[in-house]
């Protein structure tokens, strides 16, 4: 890198993934550019300095850059309360393909974490800070990378489903079958097959639902929306999938590991997941295409 460039203020390096992680969290001031993120202008306050540093802080191949290259850890913002129940942890691994990761709150104070960020001792520590975690609840096996060892460091359980327990096989807890589990009190998993055999999302106090890779919030169309382009299991299962549980769900905020996330009054969110149950329906199977999500 030049010195010159150093000097221009932000910056997207050539390590860009085109994941959308930064551009979730400074809508705005990091956008898409043929094909990767760039930024589209610099920070003018200090709250829209604050989503900058949020978006370098998260970014898994640390892609974002300030002038002089260099992040300032005493500016990183996670663990990011989203409200007094979940934080979102930041840090977001290239071995879980940039996932966003969850801590959730329980009321005795204990912690879940939903997914994981990269791994760092560091970065365990800080969490712990928060409440002591109890369990790790993986949505699937793409997220699957760092599980073990953050539930080793936490002494918590460690959770996945049968139908991909290849990729965590020292996993404490097994969900099986496709009815609904209890976790804990007001926590149930609701294995939801289609994006990977053992797709899962975790519901929490009517309020939450930690979907995983199995349906987000599109900033594109405005909606809840699947990654029809990635799914590596099967479309058509997925859509069995939503018709057995879509109505069995209820939430508030939908808090997927890719895509974008959105708080809705409950029965919005569940008219537009009968609507997304329904254009599930008529997809069918196509290739893996990364570069066909619009986020």
């Amino acid at each position: 890198m030049s010195e010159e460039r150093f000097q221009d203020g932000w910056y997207v390096d050539e390590r860009c993934t085109n994941c959308d992680v930064a551009r979730q969290l400074a809508p705005g001031l990091i956008g898409e550019v043929e094909g990767r993120s760039a930024v589209l202008r610099q920070p003018r306050d200090p709250a829209e300095e604050r989503l900058v540093q949020a978006a370098a802080h998260a970014c898994p191949t640390r892609s974002i850059r300030p002038p002089d290259g260099r992040l300032d850890t005493a500016q990183d913002p996670f663990p990011m309360a989203l409200d007094d129940t979940v934080y979102l942890c930041g840090h977001n691994s290239t071995h879980t393909a940039g996932a966003n990761s969850y801590l959730l709150r329980r009321p005795d104070g204990t912690m879940m974490m939903i997914d994981t960020p990269r791994w760092s001792t560091a970065l365990a520590a800080h969490h712990e800070t928060l409440g002591a975690v109890t369990d790790v609840l993986l949505t699937h096996r793409d997220h699957a990378a760092h599980g073990r060892r953050y539930a080793d460091r936490f002494g918590a359980r460690l959770w996945i489903h049968e139908g991909d327990l290849d990729a965590a096989p020292g996993a404490d807890r097994v969900l099986r079958g496709t009815d609904p589990t209890r976790i804990a009190d007001g926590v149930i998993a609701h294995p939801l097959p289609g994006h990977t055999r053992g797709s899962v999302l975790y519901v929490a106090d009517e309020r939450y639902c930690f979907s995983g890779d199995s349906f987000y919030w599109s900033r594109a169309t405005q909606d809840i929306e699947v990654a029809e382009s990635v799914t590596w299991y099967s479309i058509t299962e997925l859509a069995s999938s939503l018709s057995r549980t879509a109505g069995r769900l209820r939430f508030e905020w939908l808090l997927p590991g890719h895509g974008d996330r959105r708080r809705l009054p409950a029965d919005d969110m569940a008219r537009r997941l009968r609507r997304l149950t329904a254009r599930t329906r008529e997809l069918r199977p196509r290739s893996i295409d990364f570069t066909a999500v619009r986020w």
